[in-house]
């Protein structure tokens, strides 16, 4: 850690010492609710930042693709543990909406963001990048959308497929996380053209291992500082009279989904147009078509089961929002004013879910 200067080891060390507090928290008796999920929340978005910057300096030894890859999947460990813990103490409401408020923030919100973040770097106006990328994960997204409305249209219509929800939940998850493998297998072998093209790229000032460490620690403090989350999640939603699908789409989200957010939106802001997508849409196609169907699939060992079943509402929303997706990014460029109704669609739908 000798080339971190001052101000990145303090914040190292006040991360360290926020997710110490959350555990005081969970565990000291007196402390309220509120207290403890907003002290966790905090330790989750020091963790954001420990994530963002051990990102930058893999991503200087490594290529886009693999840079993406690796940050998403990490990124997205406080969302499993968080919808895990959620099943486990059955809260289904908040564990459906969780993961479909991961895919909504990262793919609207996040997005959005970042794109105007980086259209308005730019002298034309536009935040250029590859459409690979974002063609691939419409096609997860859409493809894990045809799953989801496929059983929400036997559920309302109460036919002899609707008493078999779990099943058909059980055979999709396992098809989607074929498809998401060899997606991924392609994705990371095919030589990308965009790493030679990303512009500056500064040079990494810690080793690769110690880089991938920090990654690590960060990933498995998560772990822990998701289930202090979900323990005072369900008093803080009595508290402050919310509603439990408001609490899962916006605020288990946005905190579960933290990392995507601070190195998403940080890498446009700074020209890095290329690898800004790759982290933010490869978290948007794993949460659809893989942690989605991984965490169904373990749910079976949980209290609770997980299915494809969704509030149709939110499966419009989801099925709708894959289109929108896609039109506004599958040619390789965007503007602000595209990244602003990106942002605007997911004020909606936090809107509905506040009244659920």
């Amino acid at each position: 850690m000798s080339g971190l200067n001052r101000i990145e080891r303090g914040g190292l060390l006040a991360v360290a010492i926020l997710t110490a507090l959350a555990g005081v928290a969970r565990y000291v008796s007196g402390i309220p609710e509120i207290v403890a999920f907003v002290v966790a929340g905090l330790a989750l978005g020091g963790g954001a930042w420990v994530v963002s910057f051990a990102t930058e300096e893999v991503g200087a030894t490594m290529g886009t693709a693999a840079t993406g890859m690796l940050q998403s999947t990490l990124g997205n460990l406080p969302e499993f543990f968080v919808v895990l813990f959620a099943l486990q103490d059955g809260q289904l409401i908040v564990a459906q909406t969780a993961l479909l408020g991961s895919i909504l923030v990262n793919a609207l919100l996040v997005l959005g963001m970042a794109i105007v973040v980086g259209a308005r770097r730019r002298d034309d106006g536009l935040m250029h990048f590859s459409p690979r990328l974002p063609n691939d994960t419409a096609t997860l997204l859409l493809v894990a959308s045809f799953v989801i409305v496929l059983v929400g249209l036997a559920g309302a219509a109460n036919d002899p497929a609707s008493h078999h929800i779990t099943t058909i939940s059980i055979v999709g998850a396992g098809l989607l996380l074929v498809v998401y493998g060899v997606w991924a297998r392609q994705f990371l072998t095919t030589p990308q053209a965009a790493d030679e093209q990303e512009g500056e790229v500064s040079a990494a000032r810690l080793s690769r291992r110690a880089a991938l460490g920090l990654l690590i620690a960060a990933g498995a403090a998560a772990g822990f500082v998701s289930d202090w989350f979900v323990h005072a999640l369900e008093p803080t939603i009595h508290s402050l009279h919310i509603s439990p699908a408001f609490a899962g789409l916006v605020i288990v989200a946005i905190a579960g989904n933290a990392i995507e957010h601070a190195v998403g939106v940080v890498l446009a802001a700074r020209g890095r147009s290329e690898l800004a997508i790759s982290v933010i849409k490869s978290s948007v196609g794993q949460v659809a078509a893989f942690l989605f169907p991984l965490l169904v699939l373990v749910s079976l060992l949980t209290s609770t089961t997980l299915t494809f079943a969704l509030p149709p509402v939110f499966t419009g929303a989801l099925a709708a929002t894959a289109l929108i997706v896609w039109q506004i990014t599958g040619d390789g460029e965007a503007s602000a004013f595209e990244g602003a109704a990106l942002i605007g669609a997911f004020v909606v739908i936090a809107t509905v879910a506040a009244f659920e």
